[in-house]
Protein backbone atom coordinates (compact mmCIF):
# COMPACT_ATOMS: atom_id res chain seq x y z
CA UNK A 1 0.00 0.00 0.00
CA UNK A 2 1.41 3.50 -0.88
CA UNK A 3 2.17 6.23 1.45
CA UNK A 4 -0.51 8.32 -0.08
CA UNK A 5 -3.03 5.61 -0.20
CA UNK A 6 -2.26 4.66 3.71
CA UNK A 7 -2.43 8.54 4.67
CA UNK A 8 -5.92 8.72 2.95
CA UNK A 9 -7.65 5.83 5.57
CA UNK A 10 -5.78 6.98 8.03
CA UNK A 11 -7.29 10.82 7.63
CA UNK A 12 -11.13 8.81 7.31
CA UNK A 13 -10.33 7.15 10.16
CA UNK A 14 -9.71 9.96 12.59
CA UNK A 15 -12.69 11.72 10.46
CA UNK A 16 -15.10 9.19 12.19
CA UNK A 17 -13.39 9.22 15.33
CA UNK A 18 -14.24 12.84 15.44
CA UNK A 19 -18.12 12.22 14.13
CA UNK A 20 -18.33 9.31 17.11
CA UNK A 21 -17.27 11.36 19.81
CA UNK A 22 -19.57 14.21 18.86
CA UNK A 23 -22.42 12.16 17.96
CA UNK A 24 -22.60 9.43 20.82
CA UNK A 25 -20.87 12.31 23.43
CA UNK A 26 -17.93 10.25 24.74
CA UNK A 27 -16.82 13.75 25.93
CA UNK A 28 -19.43 14.99 27.11
CA UNK A 29 -19.99 14.29 30.91
CA UNK A 30 -22.92 16.18 31.43
CA UNK A 31 -24.80 13.52 28.97
CA UNK A 32 -25.43 11.48 32.32
CA UNK A 33 -26.79 14.09 34.38
CA UNK A 34 -24.83 12.83 37.20
CA UNK A 35 -22.23 13.98 39.82
CA UNK A 36 -20.28 11.24 38.24
CA UNK A 37 -17.40 11.96 35.75
CA UNK A 38 -16.91 10.29 32.68
CA UNK A 39 -14.32 8.08 33.59
CA UNK A 40 -16.18 7.47 37.09
CA UNK A 41 -18.83 6.20 35.34
CA UNK A 42 -17.08 3.76 33.18
CA UNK A 43 -15.65 2.36 36.03
CA UNK A 44 -18.88 1.84 37.50
CA UNK A 45 -20.18 0.48 34.33
CA UNK A 46 -17.54 -2.19 34.46
CA UNK A 47 -18.09 -2.98 37.81
CA UNK A 48 -22.06 -3.55 37.35
CA UNK A 49 -20.97 -5.84 34.44
CA UNK A 50 -18.54 -7.88 36.30
CA UNK A 51 -19.13 -10.65 39.39
CA UNK A 52 -16.14 -9.17 40.92
CA UNK A 53 -12.79 -8.04 39.22
CA UNK A 54 -9.31 -6.65 40.28
CA UNK A 55 -8.19 -3.29 39.85
CA UNK A 56 -5.81 -4.34 37.57
CA UNK A 57 -8.87 -6.01 35.42
CA UNK A 58 -10.94 -3.09 35.54
CA UNK A 59 -7.77 -0.84 34.78
CA UNK A 60 -6.73 -3.05 31.75
CA UNK A 61 -9.86 -2.88 30.18
CA UNK A 62 -10.62 0.58 30.12
CA UNK A 63 -6.99 1.45 29.66
CA UNK A 64 -7.04 3.84 32.27
CA UNK A 65 -3.84 5.07 34.37
CA UNK A 66 -2.93 3.05 37.31
CA UNK A 67 -2.65 6.24 39.77
CA UNK A 68 -5.80 7.44 38.29
CA UNK A 69 -7.80 4.62 39.10
CA UNK A 70 -6.91 4.09 42.17
CA UNK A 71 -8.34 7.60 43.22
CA UNK A 72 -11.35 6.78 41.66
CA UNK A 73 -11.78 3.64 43.71
CA UNK A 74 -11.04 5.21 46.72
CA UNK A 75 -13.41 7.76 46.38
CA UNK A 76 -15.81 5.31 45.64
CA UNK A 77 -15.07 3.23 48.44
CA UNK A 78 -15.48 6.21 50.96
CA UNK A 79 -18.85 7.26 49.33
CA UNK A 80 -19.30 3.13 50.19
CA UNK A 81 -20.08 2.66 46.47
CA UNK A 82 -17.77 -0.65 46.41
CA UNK A 83 -16.05 -3.39 48.62
CA UNK A 84 -13.03 -5.36 48.58
CA UNK A 85 -12.78 -8.95 49.18
CA UNK A 86 -9.30 -10.55 49.13
CA UNK A 87 -8.58 -12.53 46.37
CA UNK A 88 -8.01 -16.44 46.68
CA UNK A 89 -5.39 -16.46 44.52
CA UNK A 90 -3.63 -13.80 44.86
CA UNK A 91 -3.54 -12.59 48.56
CA UNK A 92 -2.10 -9.42 47.33
CA UNK A 93 -5.06 -8.22 45.01
CA UNK A 94 -8.54 -7.64 46.19
CA UNK A 95 -11.53 -8.31 44.64
CA UNK A 96 -14.00 -5.37 43.80
CA UNK A 97 -17.29 -5.20 43.61
CA UNK A 98 -20.43 -2.95 44.03
CA UNK A 99 -22.28 -2.51 47.13
CA UNK A 100 -26.00 -2.18 47.41
CA UNK A 101 -25.65 1.80 47.31
CA UNK A 102 -23.31 1.64 44.00
CA UNK A 103 -25.87 -0.30 42.36
CA UNK A 104 -28.42 1.81 43.37
CA UNK A 105 -26.19 4.79 41.85
CA UNK A 106 -25.43 2.95 38.92
CA UNK A 107 -29.25 2.31 38.53
CA UNK A 108 -30.25 6.43 36.86
CA UNK A 109 -26.72 6.79 35.12
CA UNK A 110 -27.17 2.99 33.23
CA UNK A 111 -30.72 4.42 32.67
CA UNK A 112 -29.77 7.93 31.17
CA UNK A 113 -27.32 5.95 29.11
CA UNK A 114 -29.57 3.78 27.71
CA UNK A 115 -32.07 6.12 26.91
CA UNK A 116 -29.83 8.46 25.23
CA UNK A 117 -28.80 5.65 22.25
CA UNK A 118 -32.60 4.42 22.51
CA UNK A 119 -33.58 8.08 21.13
CA UNK A 120 -30.75 8.60 18.93
CA UNK A 121 -32.02 4.87 17.33
CA UNK A 122 -35.29 5.76 17.44
CA UNK A 123 -35.12 8.64 14.67
CA UNK A 124 -33.71 5.85 12.13
CA UNK A 125 -35.82 3.18 10.60
CA UNK A 126 -35.34 -0.66 11.08
CA UNK A 127 -33.30 -1.38 8.23
CA UNK A 128 -30.61 1.62 9.12
CA UNK A 129 -30.48 0.52 12.63
CA UNK A 130 -29.70 -3.06 11.49
CA UNK A 131 -26.70 -1.65 9.09
CA UNK A 132 -25.42 0.44 11.94
CA UNK A 133 -24.90 -2.56 14.36
CA UNK A 134 -23.99 -4.52 11.81
CA UNK A 135 -20.83 -2.33 11.29
CA UNK A 136 -20.75 -1.88 14.73
CA UNK A 137 -19.77 -5.51 15.12
CA UNK A 138 -17.31 -5.37 12.16
CA UNK A 139 -15.43 -2.55 13.54
CA UNK A 140 -15.39 -4.71 16.99
CA UNK A 141 -14.47 -8.04 15.31
CA UNK A 142 -11.98 -6.31 13.15
CA UNK A 143 -10.08 -4.23 15.72
CA UNK A 144 -10.94 -6.35 19.46
CA UNK A 145 -8.48 -8.67 20.52
CA UNK A 146 -8.05 -11.89 18.92
CA UNK A 147 -10.37 -14.90 19.88
CA UNK A 148 -7.75 -16.67 22.75
CA UNK A 149 -7.35 -20.22 21.78
CA UNK A 150 -10.59 -22.87 22.35
CA UNK A 151 -12.48 -19.88 22.96
CA UNK A 152 -15.78 -20.74 21.95
CA UNK A 153 -16.70 -19.40 18.46
CA UNK A 154 -19.84 -17.27 17.37
CA UNK A 155 -22.14 -19.85 15.75
CA UNK A 156 -23.09 -19.12 11.84
CA UNK A 157 -26.30 -19.98 10.11
CA UNK A 158 -27.17 -20.61 6.79
CA UNK A 159 -30.20 -19.25 4.74
CA UNK A 160 -31.80 -18.99 1.38
CA UNK A 161 -31.25 -15.39 -0.47
CA UNK A 162 -33.36 -12.76 0.07
CA UNK A 163 -33.91 -9.61 -1.99
CA UNK A 164 -30.80 -7.35 -0.83
CA UNK A 165 -28.00 -10.31 -1.11
CA UNK A 166 -27.41 -10.18 -4.82
CA UNK A 167 -25.85 -6.25 -4.56
CA UNK A 168 -24.13 -7.66 -1.54
CA UNK A 169 -22.46 -10.61 -3.31
CA UNK A 170 -21.39 -8.71 -6.05
CA UNK A 171 -20.26 -5.72 -4.00
CA UNK A 172 -18.14 -8.05 -1.47
CA UNK A 173 -16.76 -10.12 -4.30
CA UNK A 174 -15.40 -7.63 -6.46
CA UNK A 175 -13.40 -5.84 -3.40
CA UNK A 176 -12.43 -8.72 -1.63
CA UNK A 177 -11.10 -9.90 -5.19
CA UNK A 178 -9.11 -6.94 -5.77
CA UNK A 179 -7.89 -6.48 -2.45
CA UNK A 180 -6.62 -10.35 -1.92
CA UNK A 181 -5.79 -10.95 -5.89
CA UNK A 182 -5.72 -7.72 -7.28
CA UNK A 183 -8.06 -8.37 -9.96
CA UNK A 184 -10.10 -5.08 -11.60
CA UNK A 185 -13.66 -4.18 -12.29
CA UNK A 186 -13.93 -6.58 -14.74
CA UNK A 187 -13.97 -9.41 -12.37
CA UNK A 188 -16.96 -7.72 -10.58
CA UNK A 189 -18.97 -7.31 -13.61
CA UNK A 190 -18.68 -11.05 -14.22
CA UNK A 191 -19.83 -11.57 -11.02
CA UNK A 192 -22.78 -9.13 -11.71
CA UNK A 193 -23.44 -10.79 -14.61
CA UNK A 194 -23.99 -14.57 -12.64
CA UNK A 195 -26.10 -13.04 -9.99
CA UNK A 196 -28.51 -11.51 -12.40
CA UNK A 197 -29.19 -14.53 -14.73
CA UNK A 198 -29.23 -16.25 -11.39
CA UNK A 199 -32.33 -14.16 -10.46
CA UNK A 200 -33.70 -13.84 -14.15
CA UNK A 201 -33.71 -18.10 -14.69
CA UNK A 202 -34.16 -18.78 -11.21
CA UNK A 203 -35.43 -22.30 -10.49
CA UNK A 204 -36.26 -22.81 -7.26
CA UNK A 205 -36.53 -26.79 -7.79
CA UNK A 206 -33.08 -27.41 -9.49
CA UNK A 207 -31.02 -24.22 -7.96
CA UNK A 208 -29.73 -22.76 -4.65
CA UNK A 209 -27.92 -20.14 -3.71
CA UNK A 210 -27.30 -20.10 0.42
CA UNK A 211 -26.19 -17.05 2.38
CA UNK A 212 -23.97 -17.27 4.88
CA UNK A 213 -24.89 -15.24 8.16
CA UNK A 214 -22.78 -14.38 11.79
CA UNK A 215 -23.64 -12.53 14.17
CA UNK A 216 -26.35 -10.78 12.00
CA UNK A 217 -24.10 -10.03 8.90
CA UNK A 218 -23.25 -11.86 5.68
CA UNK A 219 -20.06 -13.83 5.89
CA UNK A 220 -20.17 -15.97 2.98
CA UNK A 221 -21.80 -17.18 0.03
CA UNK A 222 -22.34 -20.06 -2.66
CA UNK A 223 -24.45 -20.95 -5.78
CA UNK A 224 -25.37 -23.98 -7.31
CA UNK A 225 -27.08 -23.55 -10.98
CA UNK A 226 -28.40 -25.83 -13.54
CA UNK A 227 -25.73 -26.34 -16.77
CA UNK A 228 -28.11 -29.34 -18.02
CA UNK A 229 -30.73 -31.69 -16.63
CA UNK A 230 -27.98 -34.25 -15.06
CA UNK A 231 -24.98 -31.03 -14.72
CA UNK A 232 -24.66 -28.32 -12.21
CA UNK A 233 -22.53 -25.52 -11.91
CA UNK A 234 -21.48 -24.53 -7.98
CA UNK A 235 -19.88 -20.97 -8.56
CA UNK A 236 -18.84 -17.90 -6.42
CA UNK A 237 -18.20 -19.49 -3.06
CA UNK A 238 -16.49 -16.72 -1.13
CA UNK A 239 -15.85 -16.11 2.72
CA UNK A 240 -15.04 -12.89 3.99
CA UNK A 241 -11.73 -12.78 5.92
CA UNK A 242 -13.30 -12.56 9.85
CA UNK A 243 -14.95 -15.68 9.12
CA UNK A 244 -12.43 -17.70 7.96
CA UNK A 245 -11.15 -20.96 9.90
CA UNK A 246 -14.36 -21.85 11.12
CA UNK A 247 -15.55 -24.47 8.13
CA UNK A 248 -17.86 -21.91 6.71
CA UNK A 249 -16.28 -22.72 2.80
CA UNK A 250 -16.54 -26.65 3.30
CA UNK A 251 -19.50 -26.93 4.53
CA UNK A 252 -21.21 -24.03 1.61
CA UNK A 253 -19.81 -26.68 -0.87
CA UNK A 254 -20.81 -29.25 0.79
CA UNK A 255 -24.68 -28.29 0.58
CA UNK A 256 -24.11 -27.81 -2.95
CA UNK A 257 -23.31 -31.78 -2.64
CA UNK A 258 -25.77 -32.54 -0.67
CA UNK A 259 -28.46 -30.61 -3.02
CA UNK A 260 -27.12 -31.40 -6.28
CA UNK A 261 -27.50 -35.63 -5.01
CA UNK A 262 -31.50 -34.83 -3.76
CA UNK A 263 -32.24 -32.83 -7.28
CA UNK A 264 -30.54 -35.76 -9.32
CA UNK A 265 -27.93 -34.13 -10.83
CA UNK A 266 -24.90 -36.60 -11.86
CA UNK A 267 -22.09 -34.19 -11.42
CA UNK A 268 -21.03 -30.97 -10.58
CA UNK A 269 -18.33 -28.74 -12.78
CA UNK A 270 -16.63 -25.45 -11.03
CA UNK A 271 -14.53 -23.30 -12.84
CA UNK A 272 -11.79 -21.51 -11.30
CA UNK A 273 -8.24 -20.47 -10.81
CA UNK A 274 -5.03 -21.91 -9.71
CA UNK A 275 -3.65 -18.91 -7.57
CA UNK A 276 -6.87 -19.18 -5.29
CA UNK A 277 -5.23 -22.05 -2.36
CA UNK A 278 -7.93 -22.09 -0.10
CA UNK A 279 -11.06 -22.62 -2.58
CA UNK A 280 -9.08 -25.54 -4.01
CA UNK A 281 -8.32 -27.11 -0.80
CA UNK A 282 -11.79 -26.97 -0.16
CA UNK A 283 -12.69 -28.43 -3.82
CA UNK A 284 -10.11 -30.92 -3.09
CA UNK A 285 -11.18 -32.39 0.08
CA UNK A 286 -14.93 -32.72 -1.41
CA UNK A 287 -13.77 -35.35 -3.91
CA UNK A 288 -13.68 -32.61 -6.75
CA UNK A 289 -10.99 -33.46 -9.51
CA UNK A 290 -9.10 -30.77 -12.27
CA UNK A 291 -9.79 -31.48 -15.70
CA UNK A 292 -8.84 -29.21 -17.18
CA UNK A 293 -6.08 -26.28 -17.27
CA UNK A 294 -6.29 -23.45 -19.19
CA UNK A 295 -3.73 -20.10 -19.46
CA UNK A 296 -5.67 -16.50 -19.89
CA UNK A 297 -5.69 -13.01 -19.25
CA UNK A 298 -8.26 -11.96 -17.68
CA UNK A 299 -9.47 -9.15 -14.78
CA UNK A 300 -6.12 -8.12 -15.43
CA UNK A 301 -3.58 -10.41 -14.66
CA UNK A 302 -2.28 -13.44 -16.69
CA UNK A 303 -3.83 -16.71 -15.00
CA UNK A 304 -4.59 -20.18 -15.14
CA UNK A 305 -8.20 -21.61 -14.99
CA UNK A 306 -8.93 -24.87 -13.45
CA UNK A 307 -11.97 -26.54 -14.60
CA UNK A 308 -12.96 -28.93 -11.75
CA UNK A 309 -15.53 -31.91 -11.41
CA UNK A 310 -17.18 -34.13 -9.14
CA UNK A 311 -18.88 -37.16 -9.93
CA UNK A 312 -22.20 -37.40 -7.80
Amino acid sequence: MSKEHLGQRTDAVRRFNRFYTRQIGLLREELFGTSFSLAEARVLYELAHRDKSTAAQVGNELGLDAGYLSRILSGFEKRKLIEKTPSEVDRRQSLLALTKQGRKAFAPLDGRSAAHVAAMLGTLPDASQDRLIGAMQTIQSILGAPEPAGADRAPYLLRPHQPGDMGWVVHRQGLLYAQEYGYDETFEALVAEIVAKFIQHYDAKRERCWIAERNGEIVGSVFLVADSKTVAKLRLLYVERSARGLGIGARLVAECIRFGRQTGYKKILLWTQSELDAARHIYENAGFHVIEKKNHHSFGKDLTAETWELSL
